[in-house]
C-alpha cells in the first residue's frame, strides 16, 4: 500500500470501478458499431465506433465519460436509421 500512496503524493490516481465499467462497456459497443459500419458499407457509424473506443484514454471524469459516450452510442443510433 507504500506504493499506492506514493502514486497519490505524484497527483496520479486509479480510476473508479464506475469508470472502468463505462469504459469497457463503451468500448465494447464501438467494436459493435465499427464492425457494423464496415459490414454495411457506412462510414460515419464505422468512425463512430472507433470514437466510442477510443475517446475513454482522453477523459478523467467519470461523468464525462457517460456524457460522450451516450452522446456517441445516440449518433449511432440516429445514423443505422
Amino acid at each position: 500500500m507504500d506504493s499506492l500512496q506514493t502514486l497519490e503524493s505524484l497527483g496520479i490516481s486509479l480510476p473508479s470501478p464506475a469508470y472502468i465499467l463505462g469504459a469497457v462497456l463503451f468500448g465494447l459497443i464501438g467494436i459493435a458499431a465499427y464492425r457494423y459500419g464496415k459490414r454495411a458499407g457506412r462510414p460515419r457509424t464505422k468512425w463512430l465506433g472507433v470514437a466510442l473506443m477510443l475517446y475513454p484514454y482522453a477523459i478523467a471524469q467519470t461523468w464525462l465519460l457517460y456524457v460522450v459516450g451516450v452522446a456517441l452510442c445516440v449518433g449511432v443510433f440516429i445514423d443505422r436509421h
